[in-house]
């Protein structure tokens, strides 16, 4: 019998969930969050413009827009508030705080703008996290008040845990790929 955790990623995603169990908590925080950005790069694989397919109407719940939505998290969470720099969403506004899903269309250029936006985040939280001389680094937050990055890298690995289970239900209607 084949089950659904086989039937996806091949040896690419055989290799996400790798990392150390014991020791340094950095570094497990790091791997679990790095395995959690693996599997939406995974789920998004192989699909071009219907990145853009929207979930079911109403939703404009879509892989593109989780792409955007995750670009922006990386980039409140790690720039803005830990790093405090001033920097704006990329996808969304104060006046459409919905843009990163409800503006993920199948434009030309919109993918790749997409996945460019969400690799130089990811990048930056990288160093930032690598770089902090513990975990115990704070930022302020309006939504939350002082956070510690240790605070910061939980909640991140939530996030994705929460919307690569989007990406999973949307990547099956896509093209039936199923699996974790």
């Amino acid at each position: 019998m084949t089950r659904r955790g086989d039937l996806f990623g091949g040896a690419e995603g055989a290799h996400r969930f790798t990392g150390p169990t014991t020791g340094d908590e950095r570094r497990i925080l790091l791997d679990v969050l790095g395995a959690q950005r693996a599997t939406l790069r995974l789920k998004c694989s192989g699909v071009g413009p219907e990145l853009a397919s929207r979930s079911v109407e109403p939703s404009t719940l879509s892989l593109l827009g989780l792409v955007r939505h995750l670009a922006d998290v990386e980039r409140r969470w790690f720039r803005r508030v830990l790093a405090g720099q001033a920097a704006p969403p990329l996808f969304s506004s104060p006046a459409d705080p919905d843009g990163d899903f409800d503006g993920a269309a199948d434009v030309p250029g919109a993918v790749e703008a997409a996945w460019r936006a969400w690799r130089t985040e990811v990048a930056f939280a990288e160093r930032f996290a690598t770089r902090a001389p513990d975990l115990d680094v704070e930022g302020e937050d309006s939504w939350r008040g002082t956070v510690s990055l240790r605070w910061v890298l939980i909640h991140m690995i939530e996030e994705y845990a929460r919307h690569n289970g989007h990406a999973d239900l949307l990547r099956e209607r896509i093209d039936g790929a199923i699996g974790m």
